[in-house]
């Protein structure tokens, strides 16, 4: 757990490194494309399954949580400092009860209201509306990623269900469609060249084989070997050791209301997560 908190932690440190030198949409269709090719050779190496399954729902899910997800983070990072991206892009917990909902029919309780309560209440302390709402187009495009991740993480509960993919398949099989899915929108949309320089080398080679590639494989090494509730939980400490790593490595000192905001978000994620409640 500790392991996956921290790569992913310094991924979110990555990418803000590699924001002058790459556009965003070049950005995602690099990762995750040379991400799937180093899963795909893992897959060959081990004799794993490498048939594709159901490939609508895993189109939907790498479109969703793969391209999409990825397209509003990187963006919002342009502007947007780590801590503030990065928690908000981990609402994704509450996207997943909303369209759980919707799609699976799996109703919230009183617990997840309320969780909704003070997460709303952490995001008016990031936006600052009384500060004149600050950057706000980047908050919206990270809760946005948020809620791409959400979306894609319900959408990948109906495969398992459905089809009960091998795990890592499935994993390498979205990432290349999500990768492939941004490729014409890297080659169309307007953004800046690409900057060739060995900053960007550096943290692509991190972000590739470590927070993507190494990342997914502990996540999945987390999830075989503790409950899901726990496993979900873990998660929480990404956005914060990514706050506490970029105002280490990139000087990005959170303000009072951020922290404010932090905690609440936590405190509503750690509702809803249901930690400590025990099963009926």
């Amino acid at each position: 757990m500790f392991a996956t908190i921290v790569v992913w932690a310094g991924s979110w440190v990555a990418m803000k490194w590699v924001v002058p030198y790459i556009g965003p949409f070049d950005f995602v269709a690099v990762r995750y494309l040379s991400g799937s090719a180093v899963l795909f050779a893992l897959l060959a190496m081990l004799r794993r399954p490498l048939s594709m399954p159901s490939w609508g729902l895993t189109l939907c899910t790498g479109l969703t949580q793969t391209a999409a997800f990825q397209f509003c983070v990187q963006t919002a990072l342009v502007t947007g400092a780590v801590g503030t991206v990065s928690l908000l892009a981990y609402t994704m917990p509450f996207w997943v009860v909303v369209f759980a909902w919707a799609l699976l029919g799996d109703k919230p309780g009183p617990r997840h209201f309320a969780g909704f309560f003070l997460a709303g209440a952490g995001l008016v302390c990031f936006i600052a509306p009384w500060g004149g709402m600050g950057d706000i187009a980047a908050v919206l495009l990270a809760a946005g990623g948020g809620l791409c991740w959400g979306l894609g993480t319900v959408l990948s509960k109906r495969m398992f269900n459905r089809h009960a993919p091998d795990l890592m398949t499935f994993t390498a099989w979205q990432m290349l469609m999500g990768g492939a899915a941004s490729v014409p929108v890297a080659l169309w949309a307007p953004q800046a060249p690409v900057q060739w320089t060995w900053q960007l080398g550096a943290g692509m080679l991190y972000i590739v084989l470590i927070a993507t590639a190494a990342g997914w494989l502990l996540w999945l090494s987390v999830v075989r070997r503790v409950p899901a509730s726990i496993a979900g939980l873990s998660s929480l400490g990404v956005p914060v050791m990514a706050t506490l790593l970029a105002w280490l490595m990139l000087g990005e000192r959170p303000a009072a209301a951020e922290i404010g905001g932090m905690a609440l978000i936590l405190a509503g994620l750690w509702v809803v997560s249901g930690v400590g409640r025990k099963p009926a």
